[in-house]
């Protein structure tokens, strides 16, 4: 009889829990941890290769030491945020690290423009394969905040509307931030390289 009314309450408690709004909410919070893990994931990788692009830079202009210094001091302050999971619900952890990153895309965007005065740098097959692998990576950065930035649209809409906030409310659901426009708009052109003209200093 015990084992009846429990399984009664159980189906009860999770037809509730359903037409609440809490398995919406706890799919859409997954949903968002996936896309922020891949997000962390492309800017992982845009940081492993500056290096090799800084070391690669500085063989053929090494005069041009304050943009490459820049470039390498603003991966050190992008990469010194801990990016973790727990992340997405520190709004102002959230914001230190789009500013981070937005410093470090703003510094390879100068870096960009000095190669322009290096013709031999700009045929030179490493740095060209190194530049192919960058603008790759900054394309799937701005997919990943793409599919983020939706992720949280639906989350936070959820979290907001009626009934669904009550809740939001009672289990805990917050706003999570999300990457500002501006910087999205910046993102959504990132820096390229035209090989095939020679610059100015090369005429």
């Amino acid at each position: 009889m015990l084992t009846r009314l429990a399984a009664i309450i159980a189906v009860l408690g999770s037809m509730l829990l359903s037409g609440c709004g809490y398995n919406t909410l706890q799919a859409q919070d997954e949903t968002i941890k996936a896309a922020w893990a891949e997000v962390l994931n492309q800017y992982q990788r845009r940081a492993d290769l500056i290096p090799n692009l800084v070391e690669t830079v500085k063989a053929f202009a090494a005069q041009e030491r304050e943009v490459l210094q820049g470039v390498t001091e603003a991966r050190a302050r992008a990469t010194a945020v801990q990016a973790t999971p727990e992340l997405i619900n520190d709004p102002e952890a959230f914001g230190r690290f789009q500013q981070a990153q937005g410093e470090l895309t703003s510094a390879l965007a100068r870096l960009l423009v000095v190669v322009e005065n290096y013709p031999q740098l700009k045929s030179d097959a490493n740095f060209r394969d190194l530049q192919a692998q960058l603008e790759g990576t900054e394309n799937r950065i701005a997919v990943a905040r793409q599919r983020y930035i939706r992720a949280v649209q639906e989350y936070n809409t959820t979290v907001r509307q009626f009934p669904t906030n009550l809740t939001a409310m009672l289990f805990g659901f917050q706003v999570k931030p999300t990457f500002a426009v501006e910087n999205e708009r910046a993102l959504a052109s990132p820096p390229k390289v035209d090989f095939g003209s020679p610059s100015p200093a090369a005429r």
